[in-house]
């Protein structure tokens, strides 16, 4: 269930990354330029740059995402319309009724995608364009009851709009960090031989941004696990309280039988990412520990 945050995070490093080497290649081989004069940056110029590609780098991201989730974990798309198996067109059907009662127009895209891992994940760039996606171990290793709360949890994070939100944070903590590597790495450059000057600056850009990128994802971190419980009411409300809570102890008990059992370096377990880790493990988690999820649904 945190594959959505993930994979979303991952591809928006690469693309900033990817947007810096393009552009450093452009300012540098032509006369395009604007963020230094006379040697010095320019920091009205800078921060035109930093939001303009911060939030772009964020959309496109956004824009790919549902293609590079479908990529990546290799989803197999279930078409209503294809001669699926009885257990296939149950699973679309319960997505799609899940959908209804939630008031989307457009139904999601379902998907199943053959992992050990008890895993599920919803993304996309809009509520029109929305993919829904199971991991084959889920399908094995839980009833038809957390199956359903585990997709309820999802169809809410579709309903909830919770990608366009993260993009737009995302989007602020791109100009951020672009902002910041650049001022940073211009501050340290005037330190050093002036021959040397452009190297070094195109260096500490490089590992600026990707260094400030992992820190400004403990922001967005934090937010993802703040929608995890909003995602969690909104499941209880389309499935039910009960299935909802039913499908979090499912997953608690599944993690707490690899751990037994010693698998802590298995796959499966590794990327899940269902239930934040102990300590400073927290900040890098995009999700709340299974335990605080169940507590808070049952106050409701």
């Amino acid at each position: 269930m945190g594959k959505r945050a993930f994979l979303f995070i991952l591809t928006n490093i690469l693309v900033m990354t990817t947007i810096f080497i393009v552009w450093t290649l452009i300012t540098t081989f032509t006369p395009v330029g604007g963020m230094y004069a006379d040697g010095q940056l320019v920091l009205s110029s800078l921060l035109v740059f930093s939001l303009l590609f911060g939030f772009g780098g964020s959309f496109i991201s956004l824009a790919m995402s549902r293609w590079v989730a479908k990529k990546m974990m290799k989803v197999r798309v279930l078409d209503p319309n294809d001669n699926l198996n009885q257990y296939e067109r149950h699973i679309v059907e319960k997505v799609h009724r899940l959908s209804r009662a939630a008031g989307l127009a457009h139904m999601p895209e379902v998907g199943i995608y053959h992992s050990k891992e008890v895993n599920a994940f919803a993304t996309g760039p809009s509520k029109k364009r929305s993919l829904v996606a199971v991991s084959s171990g889920l399908l094995e290793a839980m009833d038809d009851d957390a199956v359903e709360g585990v997709i309820a949890h999802e169809v809410a994070h579709i309903d909830n709009g919770d990608m366009v939100t993260m993009t737009l944070l995302q989007g602020i903590v791109n100009a951020i960090v672009i902002f910041a590597a650049r001022v940073v790495a211009f501050v340290v450059s005037r330190f050093v031989r002036e021959e040397m000057a452009g190297i070094v600056n195109f260096i500490l850009i490089f590992v600026l941004q990707i260094l400030f990128s992992i820190l400004g994802s403990l922001v967005v971190n934090a937010y993802s696990r703040h929608r995890e419980y909003h995602a969690d009411n909104g499941g209880a409300d389309l499935a039910g309280k009960d299935k909802m809570i039913h499908a979090l102890r499912s997953l608690q008990n599944y993690v707490d039988r690899a751990t037994v059992n010693d698998h802590r370096d298995d796959s499966a377990v590794q990327t899940m990412k269902i239930s934040g880790g102990g300590g400073m493990m927290r900040l890098f988690s995009t999700h709340p520990d299974l335990s605080d999820r169940i507590e808070s649904l049952e106050r409701k």
